[in-house]
């Protein structure tokens, strides 16, 4: 399976999530990081992503080809992250077949009901138990 890892600003979610991503799936799948921006590229690359590429066009292209999708909730979202996400990126990724792991985050212009008060890393725990329940089977997505 392809996980595409998206992330904007400095690419501390994603850095994150690259990392324990590879703790937890290491070589079986292709963990694929794209920043919205160089620096956020940079850090996913610190968090030892092996396909890394930046930019619209890569987000645009790596989503058609991703099986999941993981991010903070700002990547469906047109000129989230301070403008850095276009309605070119939001639309690739909302539209990708791809399921949509996404991290809920009360920032970017949205609030999300019903979300607990846990700590980022323990959302960030519970997205990537997310991704290795998809990819075992034990979530179906339609």
């Amino acid at each position: 399976m392809v996980i595409l890892v998206v992330d904007g600003q400095g690419g501390g979610i994603g850095r994150a999530l690259v990392e324990k991503l590879n703790a937890e799936i290491g070589g079986e799948h292709e963990i694929m990081a794209v920043g919205i921006n160089a620096i956020a590229t940079m850090g996913m690359m610190k968090g030892k992503a092996k396909n890394i590429a930046t930019g619209e066009n890569a987000v645009i292209y790596n989503a058609k080809r991703a099986d999941i999708i993981i991010g903070s909730i700002g990547i469906v979202a047109a000129n989230s992250m301070l403008g850095e996400l276009t309605p070119a990126m939001a639309n690739a990724i909302s539209e990708s077949p791809a399921v949509k792991v996404l991290i809920p985050l009360n920032k970017c212009g949205l609030r999300v009901a019903g979300v607990t008060a846990d700590t980022l890393p323990a959302v960030m725990d519970d997205a990537v138990r997310m991704v290795k329940d998809i990819i075992n089977g034990k979530i179906k997505c339609n």
